[in-house]
């Protein structure tokens, strides 16, 4: 025990559906590329990872396949994601590091708790000693800013790359929650099908994503400022371009939104009414890479008349999370202290 109270390195991994992120403590984030790895298919070795292979996605021929780890916030493929945990420490030179260090593993609440200790068994395999896996939507409450030590309802609503996660804290620990897997995905296929079924054009996942982020909006925005996509056209077969507004994008995505709106009525009349009284004084917070849509906290504000905000560096709420563990690292290296003998006593009974 000499040895952690001396030195006490600090490691904070969220393994999310579009992107992954890994912090060091001391240094700052170390790691930030898309969760992409790119396979050769004869010989199942990895030939890219990170921005290199999203950079490849739709542009391979049929000897290379491109794998996303994570689905929908669920672990599709398993030995991909211990990959892509394994090329990003050997690519930042973290080896030594987790030896020494508290790991703070975040991880969708759609995981189950055999695919955590799977995961975490894969950082133990590299070395690490001591691993905390925690669920992404309680990390973002704490990196919003929220204060869920206190005996006091907080409503979070995570939109992230495969699935919105809308919680109640309260107490230190999530007291309801619910997902549903619609998110920034999902969003984007919806935009591919509306261009296909409007003009006929397939688009690829990139040009859908690039087009909610240049004029995606839940509100009514400068219907001058158009996109420009490119595309294939289904009946020709040939390139076509086709220029799609705000208002047609905005319409795509309140579908979509109109099932986040459903989940979170769903929370709210789930909630004990000591804790849905809170919310109204603490208003809801919006998380994840879908708080950046333009309107988002004024379409929520229109429909529940509460109070909305929208959590500060949202893409980065988990690992600022996570860094709450950092300040108090030797409370935690006793949580995973008696989480792993009450795992290994568990084994014996």
């Amino acid at each position: 025990m000499a040895s952690w109270t001396q030195r006490k390195e600090f490691v904070a991994l969220d393994l999310g559906t579009a992107n992954t992120i890994a912090y060091l403590g001391g240094q700052g984030i170390i790691y930030n590329e898309p969760s992409y790895i790119a396979y050769d298919n004869f010989t199942n070795s990895i030939i890219a990872s990170g921005e290199e292979a999203a950079e490849m996605l739709g542009k391979t021929n049929s000897d290379i396949r491109i794998t996303v780890p994570l689905i929908d916030g669920v672990i599709a493929d398993m030995d991909a994601a211990k990959d892509l945990i394994k090329i990003i420490f050997q690519r930042i030179k973290l080896e030594g590091v987790l030896r020494k260090a508290l790991v703070v593993l975040a991880c969708p609440s759609g995981v189950t708790e055999l695919e955590k200790e799977s995961l975490r068994q894969v950082l133990v395999d590299m070395g690490a000693r001591k691993v905390l896996v925690e669920e992404e939507v309680k990390l973002s409450a704490i990196g919003a800013g929220i204060n869920i030590q206190l005996s006091s309802g907080n409503l979070v609503v995570d939109i992230g790359g495969g699935t919105t996660d809308v919680a109640i804290l309260s107490s230190g620990d999530i007291v309801v929650s619910r997902s549903i897997k619609v998110a920034g995905n999902n969003f984007n296929e919806e935009i591919r099908k509306y261009i296909r079924a409007e003009y006929n054009v397939l688009v690829g996942i990139k040009t859908a994503e690039r087009i909610k982020k240049e004029i995606g909006a839940l509100t009514k925005i400068d219907n001058s400022r158009t996109y420009r996509a490119y595309g294939r056209d289904v009946i020709s077969g040939l390139p076509r371009e086709v220029v799609l507004s705000p208002e047609e994008v905005k319409n795509t995505l309140l579908s979509p939104f109109s099932k986040i709106t459903d989940l979170i009525v769903e929370v709210m009349e789930n909630t004990p009414a000591e804790l849905a009284g809170d919310i109204i004084r603490n208003k809801i917070t919006i998380c994840g890479g879908g708080a950046l849509i333009r309107g988002v906290d004024t379409y929520f504000e229109s429909i529940f008349q509460l109070g909305v905000k929208i959590a500060p560096e949202p893409l980065l709420n988990v690992i600022e999370g996570a860094k709450q563990y950092e300040k108090n690292i030797e409370k935690w290296l006793e949580v995973v202290d008696l989480r792993d003998a009450a795992s290994t006593f568990a084994s014996f009974k």
